[in-house]
């Protein structure tokens, strides 16, 4: 079983494994003699979010890769997609992002990517577990002459800006539009409200001023209310919010509705349609995106395929399948026209261009697609455990389906990373949903109890 890598990387609580600093510098180590290749620069572009124990983590991952011959470039804070994008433009081997993403600052991880922007196969990261973890792979050191450099790239920022500002046509602009975009004081900062402003919009920033610690504090794509109160004290046309490493966007409606990643995969979705670039008129979601969007979408004549909840499942589905567009009810997004992962400044900007290309307010973009209400619950249990071992809650969650009929789910499910099951409920009727989770929830702690 693996004990570093986790769905999204490595995680963890800073200064404690595997977010030591001991422990990243083997992680380095390791990842150099996975990655490293006979000829060739062997180089690694390595880039973070805000968070105070990046310097840290970036300093002990810097020396491990140097150690065993790989050179660094580094890039400091730039979004996540931004890494992705950088990674496999400059030609490099790989790309490091350091961040834990919506997790509060107390947390960090560390995300690798391969040289063509995705995230590693299993195998590799398998291999690089093993390694960091074996006492013996130590001995195998380069010699003094033969370790790496690290270099910084000095406007990595810039050149990921101009990037995204050239995936919308040259001739159109944002200008009339009124923008709130709220940073998290993440890694966005100097991202996001810089391409709105210089395309021409008038650009409100809230939470662009991080000091280490207050990276999605209280703000973000995870609490939007603070924006939610500023597009409609600033009488804005929408709100954008992003987590910590910008993977994600979360937008704001001009009445102060939330616009969700199933709301942005319907509008997309129907508007590559309309311009011939949606391959296979598929879009990629996962099993918990709303079933309202699967049924909006079936309308307009899109398949609609559902993959593991991750945005790496997301995009395994859509290499398989040739697809294009995939993405989660959280916010990632992705695109393969425009990157290889999900990419909040990205998003943010093709909707806020189709509200602008359209004429149309952000609420009647997202009008039509309907929202059936959804109810999470997670139920703690002792130790991890396969609800499928729960006797008698196959029965109960069958009973349960067969009342929602056609117009409903159900999945019942154990937690990746902690010891909870997650029950969710779909349906028309909210009532009946509650219900539902709520009986379904029971029976599971009594029977864990």
């Amino acid at each position: 079983m693996k004990k570093l890598f986790g769905t999204d990387g490595i995680r963890g609580k800073v200064n404690h494994f595997p977010m030591s600093p001991e422990t990243v510098l083997r992680i380095g180590m390791a990842a150099a003699l996975a990655l490293k290749k006979k000829q060739g620069r062997n180089m690694v572009l390595i880039g973070k979010d805000t968070r105070l124990s990046g310097y840290m983590i970036e300093s002990a991952l810097t020396s491990g890769i140097c150690a065993m011959g790989m050179n660094v470039i580094l890039v400091g804070p730039l979004p996540t997609p931004g890494v992705a994008f950088l990674t496999k433009t400059l030609r490099l081997d790989a790309g490091v992002v350091i961040s834990a993403s919506h997790n509060p600052y107390d947390d960090n991880g560390i995300k690798f990517f391969s040289s063509q922007g995705f995230k590693l196969p299993d195998e590799v990261e398998q291999k690089i577990e093993e390694m960091a973890l074996d006492e013996e792979f130590f001995r195998k050191r380069p010699d003094g002459r033969s370790i790496g450099k690290a270099f910084r790239l000095e406007d990595a920022k810039g050149r990921y800006i101009e990037y995204i500002k050239s995936t919308i046509p040259k001739n159109e602009t944002l200008e009339g539009m009124k923008i709130v975009v709220d940073c998290a004081n993440g890694a966005a900062y100097k991202i996001t409200p810089w391409v709105m402003e210089e395309l021409g919009a008038e650009v409100i920033t809230i939470n662009g001023n991080p000091d280490g610690v207050n990276i999605n504090a209280s703000c973000g794509s995870l609490y939007t209310e603070g924006l939610r109160e500023a597009v409609l004290s600033h009488k804005a046309d929408l709100g954008v919010a992003h987590d910590g490493d910008a993977d994600r966007t979360i937008l704001i409606d001009e009445k102060g509705e939330t616009v969700d990643g199933d709301h942005m995969l319907g509008i997309w979705a129907k508007e590559l349609k309309n311009e011939g670039k949606l391959k296979g008129d598929t879009v990629v979601a996962t099993i918990m995106s709303n079933l309202g969007v699967e049924r909006y979408l079936e309308g307009h004549g899109i398949k609609f395929l559902r993959a593991k909840v991750g945005d790496r499942f997301v995009t395994e589905q859509m290499l398989k399948g040739g697809f294009v567009l995939g993405g989660e009810q959280s916010g990632h997004i992705v695109n393969f026209h425009l990157n290889t992962t999900g990419d909040g400044p990205i998003t943010a900007l093709h909707i806020v261009h189709l509200v602008k290309k359209l004429a149309l307010p952000l609420s009647e973009l997202k009008a039509p697609i309907p929202v059936y209400p959804q109810m999470l619950e997670n139920v703690v249990v002792k130790t991890k455990i396969n609800p499928a071992s729960i006797d008698g809650l196959s029965d109960l969650i069958r009973k349960a389906e067969k009342e929602l009929a056609e117009n409903g789910r159900v999945l019942v499910r154990p937690s990746g990373t902690e010891p909870k099951i997650r029950v969710m409920v779909e349906g028309k009727d909210g009532r009946t949903v509650s219900r539902l989770v709520r009986e379904i929830s029971a029976f599971i702690k009594d029977k864990t109890a």
